[in-house]
């Protein structure tokens, strides 16, 4: 595996990354999370009953790969990663947010759960 990241840059590619984010159960989980301020991989699993290792580090790589979540890695010992949340990852997000209401506006009733691009405004 190289150590280049391959970044989706054509716009066409949003619907494939829209697909891959939603068809996972736990994508859109984490990325809350992550919005919220839960930024650690460690504090991930914790706060995600059933979330095994292996699945956020493959969902978190996917994130970073279409530049949704931006991986930060900080010199120290023992070794310390964050996530953040990219400025597309921001547009990505809100996208998110008119998906879900415009599935509470099909279900009759406003959608309940945290919303994707909670902001801390």
């Amino acid at each position: 595996m190289s150590g280049a990241v391959e970044k989706f840059a054509r716009p066409s590619d949003v619907a494939t990354m829209l697909q891959s984010v939603v068809g996972c159960k736990w994508t859109l989980h984490i990325l809350a999370e992550i919005r919220q301020g839960v930024n650690r991989p460690g504090q991930l699993v914790r706060t995600t009953e059933g979330l095994t290792t292996k699945v956020l580090n493959e969902r978190l790589v996917k994130l970073v790969r279409f530049d949704i979540l931006e991986k930060i890695s900080y010199p120290e010992v023992p070794p310390r990663v964050e996530y953040r949340v990219t400025a597309f990852g921001q547009k990505f997000s809100g996208l998110l947010d008119e998906v879900r209401r415009l599935q509470g506006e099909l279900d009759g009733s406003p959608a309940e759960s945290v919303p994707v691009s909670a902001s801390s405004d």
